[in-house]
């Protein structure tokens, strides 16, 4: 049940964060027009593609950490029985649910501290602007646990016991030196 809320959850990312880049490509592709051809702008253009542009990174890192496309060394993990790649896991996804607490409570910290602050030009609370780290911790914190769950119950696959993902793409051959 969990999991399918976490992979839907991720679908509605995927279309917010994909809405996100399409308004900051036609702000931005707008304001340079505007600059260029008429000799004027959008004030809201810069300040909206940042805060965008920060909301997508933290909401992308939700997707990537639900997908486990983030970087890692599996070099360690692969050599180890399945025992000790399920305690591995176990000991690894403690430390990072301590992780987001530290994320969520930093971020929840500076949410309340500039909640009476406003951005220049659109006026919005700077708590809003923060508010991104809590988002990322809480939704980081529901996978992992979502994670540790399917592991106590052997629901967890062996192939997700090692959280490093292949890349796709091809390798490069790399010819070897002369001699």
């Amino acid at each position: 049940m969990l999991t399918k809320f976490i992979s839907a959850y991720c679908r509605f990312l995927d279309v917010l964060i994909a809405a996100a880049l399409a308004v900051m490509v036609v702000l931005v592709f707008g304001n340079v027009v505007l600059r260029y051809a008429f000799n004027s702008g959008l004030t809201l253009s810069e300040e909206l593609s940042r805060w965008l542009f920060v909301w997508m990174t933290f909401l992308g890192a939700v997707v990537a950490m639900k997908e486990g496309a983030h970087l890692g060394s599996d070099t360690l993990v692969s050599k180890l029985s399945l025992k000790g790649q399920k305690v591995f896991l176990v000991i690894g996804h403690l430390l990072m649910l301590f992780i987001c607490w530290l994320l969520f409570v930093g971020s929840l910290n500076q949410a309340i501290i500039n909640w009476e602050s406003t951005s220049p030009v659109m006026e919005l609370s700077m708590g809003l602007f923060y508010g991104c780290g809590m988002v990322l911790a809480a939704s980081g914190g529901l996978i992992l646990l979502d994670r540790l769950l399917r592991l106590a119950m052997g629901k967890l696959e062996d192939s997700e016991l090692i959280g490093v993902r292949e890349s796709e793409e091809e390798p490069i051959d790399v010819p070897a030196p002369l001699k």
